[in-house]
């Protein structure tokens, strides 16, 4: 029995998207679900674009992991995986302005409005525990 292309890269995928969901973050995979998840905005939302790449996995997943353990945290929390759920990602971006496309990146907004932005190139070149010691900075100072 042959596998398909799609359901080889959903079975690859699942893992990485699992790593994020068991620690109750929400996926939003339609524009429609960003939308709607994005509009009541009163309070703190933390947004992880996820990825399949080293640094997501080596880095990303597990600083936002161990920044979930923090007492202070995002009163909402969503992620978005680039490259798969393409639109989903494409509409969480706009929120993300001025910031260009990144993946992975870890947003938090407030009230609407973005407040701390970690990009890329501020994940691949550092380790979980400092980007979970940069979300938990965060989160005690906008998620109060």
């Amino acid at each position: 029995m042959s596998m398909s292309f799609e359901s080889y890269m959903r079975d690859m995928i699942t893992p990485m998207r699992t790593e994020l969901t068991r620690l109750g973050i929400t996926e939003l995979k339609t524009p429609e679900e960003v939308e709607t998840n994005f509009a009541d905005q009163d309070g703190t939302t933390l947004v992880v674009v996820n990825s399949v790449c080293g640094c997501a996995a080596g880095q990303c997943r597990p600083g936002v992991a161990k920044a979930l353990q923090n007492e202070v945290l995002p009163t909402r929390l969503f992620t978005v995986f680039a490259g798969q759920d393409k639109e989903a990602t494409a509409k969480a971006r706009e929120y993300f302005a001025p910031y260009p496309p990144s993946s992975p990146s870890i947003a938090l907004m407030k009230n609407g409005e973005l407040v701390h932005m970690i990009e890329r190139h501020s994940i691949e070149n550092r380790s979980a525990d400092d980007i979970a010691r940069d979300l938990v900075n965060a989160f005690e100072k906008y998620c109060n």
